[in-house]
């Protein structure tokens, strides 16, 4: 979706030749976090058999081979830079670096406090980064990029919440950096990505181009951002309902809903 982000800023969602272009990158950065996804269970794969939920994985449950999955991910990783270099070279080495930056992130940065979080976001940039350059984006703003690391921020520092309170003691027995985060610590972090988030977003709206792509209304999608970040504070606060922000939507329908309606408020102000 990260890679769809300019498609749809920048007003040229209903252009077929960009819209192509687009889903093509999106296709390609499917791939390649497949192969990432791979390649992080082979690695860790002693560790998720112990896991409570991980265990139940294809590759440390055994209903995948290691072979097979190091052949797949092998397999996808050279199929996503070879077909977007076809439309678009600096995009191609965009998902190179990404690939470049997940191996690393596997057999080293993932255990490294904090950094581990800054990596994971710093893929999810690398997406917008793709869509940019294959949409060729007209009405380009930094504030795109602040956005999109806060909230990719925001997913880590949730996850490794989740973590922390599915595993307990056993969190640093199953990931190293875990053994340096604790619930205050993440709580505090959370909060100050998360309020860090909303603002950055009430930039962007304000700012020169992002008003002329979407006619000085941009405005009128903060709400459903501000009532996301604190419906997410609520459920984990509150309901004690756990999770990473990406199972809260499945499990939550107002959390669910005020992203669906934020997505139309944008889809009206941008196009209407």
């Amino acid at each position: 979706c990260f890679v769809l982000a300019p498609l749809v800023f920048d007003g040229k969602l209903f252009e077929f030749v960009m819209l192509d272009r687009a889903l093509i990158a999106f296709f390609c950065f499917c791939l390649a976090s497949s192969a990432v996804y791979l390649l992080n269970d082979l690695v860790d794969i002693e560790k998720d058999r112990q896991h409570p939920r991980k265990r139940m994985r294809p590759l440390p449950s055994g209903q995948l081979s290691l072979s097979l999955a190091a052949g797949a991910a092998v397999l996808f990783s050279v199929v996503s830079v070879l077909w977007l270099g076809l439309i678009d070279l600096w995009a191609a080495a965009v998902v190179g670096v990404y690939l470049v930056q997940n191996l690393a992130y596997s057999f080293y940065l993932k255990n490294i406090v904090i950094i581990d979080v800054m990596t994971i976001a710093a893929g999810f940039v690398l997406r917008v980064v793709a869509g940019v350059l294959v949409v060729d984006v007209q009405n380009f703003s930094p504030w795109l990029y602040v956005c999109v690391t806060l909230l990719a921020l925001f997913m880590g520092f949730g996850k490794r919440r989740h973590e922390i309170a599915l595993l307990e003691e056993d969190a640093g027995s199953h990931r190293a950096s875990l053994e340096h985060y604790n619930m205050p610590f993440l709580d505090q972090i959370i909060g100050f990505v998360t309020t860090s988030a909303l603002v950055s977003y009430t930039l962007y709206s304000f700012e020169a181009e992002t008003a002329l792509a979407g006619g000085g209304k941009m405005l009128f999608t903060v709400p459903f951002v501000f009532y996301g970040i604190m419906r997410y504070f609520y459920l984990i606060h509150v309901r004690k309902l756990g999770g990473t922000p990406e199972d809260l939507l499945l499990q939550d329908k107002p959390f669910l809903v005020s992203i669906l309606l934020w997505v139309a408020a944008l889809i009206v102000v941008i196009y209407a």
